[in-house]
């Protein structure tokens, strides 16, 4: 197993399907927090912006603002639900910066953007009766991972302990695409 300071092979197409799934993972959420907010639209710019990445554009300056911009709409957001589904546009938009370091951190750049949708989907099951509980994300994440989430978990520790209900959900969706 790798240690923290070696360093990885991570190439721009591996770059970009675990972008692509990231946006994927997010935007199953997104109306999450556009019930909440629906004139803000930084969380679907950075899931825009996402797939724009994934689907051959440039990682620029603006790929990173768009990350920053929708972590900062989750600060705005009023409801657990909406914040969440804020911070998985985040982390999609985010993928696309990950390290090639062989750091258990990295994997929570791969996996935040799928445990935070599903995050926000259980938050918005408890506050609405009527949304199953977060069994379509869930489920959606481990089935639609491409090649690259798993290969690349494979050449990273394990994620790391911590992080409450998300920290969960990154642990249980990285030992299942490792299995």
């Amino acid at each position: 197993m790798p240690t923290e300071s070696d360093e990885i092979e991570l190439s721009e197409h591996e770059l970009r399907e675990i972008a692509g799934y990231a946006a994927g993972c997010a935007r199953r959420v997104l109306s999450v927090f556009e019930q909440s907010l629906p004139a803000d639209t930084r969380p679907r710019d950075a899931i825009d912006a996402a797939d724009a990445f994934a689907g051959g554009g440039r990682r620029t300056a603006a790929l990173r603002q768009s990350a920053w911009a929708a972590y900062r709409a989750a600060r705005d957001a009023v409801s657990p639900a909406a914040v969440d589904a804020a911070r998985a546009a985040s982390h999609a938009a985010a993928a696309a910066y990950l390290h090639p370091k062989a750091s258990a951190h990295q994997v929570k750049h791969i996996l935040g953007a799928a445990a935070h949708a599903v995050r926000a989907e259980e938050w918005a099951a408890a506050e609405d009766r009527s949304v199953s509980a977060a069994a379509g994300t869930l489920h959606w994440a481990l089935h639609h991972a491409p090649a690259a989430v798993p290969a690349l978990l494979g050449r990273l520790p394990a994620a790391p302990p911590g992080g409450g209900r998300v920290g969960e959900l990154v642990r249980a969706l990285d030992a299942a695409l490792r299995a």
